[in-house]
């Protein structure tokens, strides 16, 4: 019920560049990585053709490190911000809760309860979301982390559907930041053991590492 009300409301298939001899797609994933400050990265991302950001991942203040331009935002109820009328929308559900948030914040707004506060309604371009098939995350946990951790962070699984939708991925801001603190660039850390918690964010970078090891991504390490 909740999933045929979800292609009633948005694109039943993704509006995604397609594949041609003619043509690269290239892609940026920005993760959130305290390593991005004082890179200079900026001009580089927004040079690319799909620029994929996750969250609550903050622009202003920040563009010569990060960029300006966003194709993509990933996110989830618990980190939803509003975005504007030419960014994707792109959900990563693991629970009906997620579908039914989506649902009711492009509506009259959601009011039920999750382990953190969560925005009522959205705003955002309604024939641009994107919603994965919620079996993309188990996939990722089983085959690409063999079960490790809990679930996959944001930042793995943004990289894997990079690696699945474009024909050159470019990956930016991942990783402990120069005093090996699992950091966001926009935040002053409090915490200095601040690790992964439940993601297996060692595993993740490793697996990283070793995909730009073998030239399937490039790994941009920040600072």
């Amino acid at each position: 019920m909740t999933v045929d009300r979800l292609f009633q409301m948005f694109p039943p298939s993704p509006d995604l560049i397609e594949s041609s001899p003619d043509r690269c797609r290239a892609c940026a994933v920005v993760g959130n990585s305290g390593n991005l400050i004082g890179s200079h990265y900026g001009p580089l991302i927004d040079f690319h053709d799909v620029v994929i950001r996750m969250n609550t991942g903050r622009i202003k203040g920040y563009e010569a490190d990060v960029g300006i331009k966003t194709t993509h935002r990933i996110m989830y109820p618990e980190s939803a911000i509003d975005l504007d009328n030419s960014t994707h929308l792109v959900l990563f559900p693991f629970k009906i809760q997620d579908l039914e948030w989506l649902i009711k914040a492009f509506g009259t707004g959601f009011s039920g309860r999750s382990y953190m506060p969560v925005k009522s309604t959205i705003k955002a371009n309604k024939d641009l979301v994107m919603v994965t098939n919620p079996g993309f995350m188990r996939y990722v946990h089983e085959i690409w982390l063999e079960k490790k951790g809990k679930y996959p962070s944001t930042g793995f699984m943004a990289v894997i559907l990079a690696l699945h939708i474009c024909d050159e991925v470019h990956v930016f801001g991942y990783g402990a930041d120069r005093d090996g603190n699992w950091s966001h660039y926009w935040e002053k850390l409090k915490d200095k053991k601040l690790k992964t918690g439940v993601h297996p964010g060692s595993n993740e970078y490793n697996i990283i590492l070793q995909l730009a090891k073998q030239q399937k991504l490039k790994f941009y390490t920040g600072w």
